[in-house]
């Protein structure tokens, strides 16, 4: 009587170290898509991609810091003139509020300068968790917590590390399972592989490196 082959059930999670590793392998290149040169040009184009993409928000800011190179200039600007500036990238009006109330913040706060504690920069107009810890990471390599977007949520849901929308218990999730070193480059990977494969409506999954233990693959 030939032995029935028993298959070895697959994980519900992927295993985070050889997930990690792989990640890093397969994306050496990862990195911030926004355009900036400090740590005023990064929260600006921060508030601006909430629901926008990067690339929008790329073309939008080109024109944007061209003219206003601190935090005055833009906090002394008519808001309709900076509703102008950054209609294409959506939700406009507010973002136009936003920015202004911001950058007046920062002039009569903070001296012109962009804050480096999380808990300052919650309290801007405009910037909630997500952005604080974009800005923290990428400008100051501060590392305050994983920045969870749209990709980050995704992919930690496939993966089996979370159950879970919520972008802060994601974060907390997150910031558990990972040591503190990885935190500011785990969301750039995560993003580079939703965005060249694990996409959210067709997944490359015959295409990934991380399909023989993926437990979502074949997701449709």
């Amino acid at each position: 009587m030939s032995k029935v082959k028993v298959t070895k059930p697959k994980s519900s999670s992927l295993d985070v170290s050889w997930c990690l590793n792989l990640l890093k392998k397969n994306y050496p290149d990862a990195h911030c898509a926004l355009n900036y040169t400090n740590p005023f040009q990064l929260l600006i184009a921060t508030i601006l991609s909430a629901q926008c993409t990067d690339e929008r928000v790329n073309i939008v800011t080109k024109e944007l810091f061209k003219k206003y190179k601190k935090p005055s200039e833009l906090a002394g600007e008519d808001v309709l003139v900076i509703e102008q500036y950054i209609r294409s990238a959506g939700f406009y009006k507010n973002k136009a509020k936003n920015i202004k109330a911001c950058c007046q913040i920062l002039k009569e706060k903070h001296n012109n300068l962009v804050p480096k504690t999380l808990d300052e920069l919650v309290e801007l107009p405009g910037v909630g968790r997500k952005t604080a810890n974009v800005v923290l990471g990428n400008a100051y390599g501060i590392a305050s917590g994983v920045v969870v977007d749209t990709h980050v949520t995704r992919l930690a849901n496939r993966f089996g590390w979370v159950k879970i929308v919520d972008a802060v218990k994601i974060e907390q999730k997150l910031n558990a399972m990972f040591d503190e070193s990885e935190w500011i480059m785990l969301p750039h990977y995560l993003i580079s592989h939703g965005r060249a494969i694990c996409k959210a409506r067709s997944p490359d999954c015959e295409s990934c490196f991380l399909a023989t233990r993926c437990p979502r693959k074949g997701l449709s």
